[in-house]
C-alpha cells in the first residue's frame, strides 16, 4: 500500500501579534518568521516523520525550491511535484499569545493543477492504495473522480470549506478527517456529538475522524464509536495541530495499528507540535512520540 498526497506547498509568513487584528484596526507584530507550510506538504512529512512511505505531488512555483530540499531532508518522495513559473502558494498568519491563530491564503501554483498532471501521476499507483485530499489545491472533485475509479482509498480533509467541494462526491471519500467546524459546514449542525452522528450515517462505509479541540477527537466506523482526550500542554503555536494528527492517524492505519493505540500515537504527536513554533518544524519524529507516550 503505498501513500499519494497531491497536496499544497505553501510559503508561511508568521506574525507573532497581541491579539488577532480586528476590521479597521493596525497593529504592530512582535516577532516574524517564514516557514515551510500547507496543509498538503504539512501532512506528508508529518507520515514522513511518522515512518510511512508517502509521495507528494502538486505544483510550486520558482521560489519553491526549499520545499522539494524539504522532501530530499525529511524522506517525502518528491519526484511528482512540478516547478512552474510564477509564485509558490504563501499564507500570512496571525498567532496570538493565546496561541491561537487566523491565516489568510493565497492559492499561487497551487491552484495550476492540470488534468494531464493529475492523470499522468494517477497512473503510478493502484487498487488499494491511499490518495490524501485537502481543499487547497484545484480539481479536487477530478482527483475524487479519477482515484476512485482506480480503486484507491480516498482520504479527505475538507478545508478550507469552501464552494468547490460541493462537486465532489463525498460517498466516494473513503476516511474523513475534519474538525468541528468542517463538520458543521457539511452537516449543517453545531453540536459535536451530532455532528458526527450525522457524518457516520451520512456516510456509513467511511471512516470518521472529527477533531474537538480541548474535547480531543472522535472516530466512528462500522458502527464502532472510539474517544480519545487530548494531552495537556502549554501551546505555543497551533498552525500544524490537525495536520499532525492527520499524518500520524493515516501512518496508524497504514501500519494495521489498532484503533486505540494509533488514536492515542495521533493526539500525542498534535501535543507535542502544539508545543513548537511553525508548521513543518513543529511535527515531531516518531521515535519522539513513542518516548513521549512512555513517560
Amino acid at each position: 500500500m503505498k501513500v499519494l498526497n497531491i497536496g499544497s506547498m505553501n510559503l508561511d509568513y508568521v506574525y507573532r501579534v497581541d491579539h488577532i487584528v480586528q476590521p479597521g484596526e493596525t497593529i504592530s507584530s512582535v516577532g516574524m518568521n517564514v516557514f515551510l507550510g500547507g496543509k498538503g506538504i504539512n501532512q506528508s512529512i508529518a507520515l514522513a516523520k511518522a515512518g510511512v512511505e508517502v509521495y507528494h505531488g502538486g505544483m510550486i512555483g520558482e521560489d519553491g525550491q526549499p520545499f522539494l530540499d524539504a522532501c530530499q531532508e525529511y524522506g517525502v518522495h518528491g519526484e511528482y511535484i512540478r516547478q512552474i513559473p510564477g509564485k509558490t502558494g504563501h499564507t500570512i498568519i496571525q498567532i496570538d499569545k493565546e496561541a491561537q491563530n487566523c491565516i489568510l491564503l493565497f492559492g499561487g501554483a497551487n491552484q495550476m493543477l492540470t488534468k494531464e498532471y493529475i492523470d499522468g501521476v494517477l497512473s503510478h499507483f493502484q487498487d488499494g492504495d491511499i490518495l490524501l485530499l485537502q481543499n487547497e489545491v484545484n480539481d479536487i472533485a477530478y482527483m475524487v473522480e479519477r482515484a476512485y475509479e482506480k480503486g484507491m482509498q480516498i482520504a479527505l480533509n475538507p478545508s478550507p470549506f469552501n464552494e468547490r467541494l460541493e462537486d465532489v462526491d463525498m460517498d466516494k471519500i473513503s476516511i474523513f478527517l475534519l474538525n468541528e467546524i468542517e463538520g458543521g459546514q457539511i452537516t449543517g449542525l453545531s453540536d459535536p456529538d451530532r455532528i458526527f452522528h450525522e457524518m457516520c450515517c451520512r456516510f456509513p462505509k467511511a471512516k470518521i475522524v472529527l477533531t474537538l479541540g480541548s474535547d480531543g477527537a472522535v472516530y466512528g466506523a462500522n458502527g464502532q464509536t472510539y474517544r480519545q482526550p487530548i494531552f495537556p500542554v502549554h501551546a505555543v503555536d497551533t498552525t500544524a495541530a490537525g495536520d499532525t494528527f492527520t499524518g500520524y492517524f493515516l501512518a496508524g492505519l497504514v501500519e494495521g495499528l489498532p484503533v486505540e493505540q494509533l488514536l492515542r500515537m495521533s493526539a500525542k504527536a498534535s501535543s507535542i507540535a502544539v508545543t513548537r513554533e511553525g508548521a513543518v518544524p513543529s511535527i515531531p519524529y516518531r521515535s519522539e512520540v513513542e518516548e513521549a507516550l512512555k513517560q
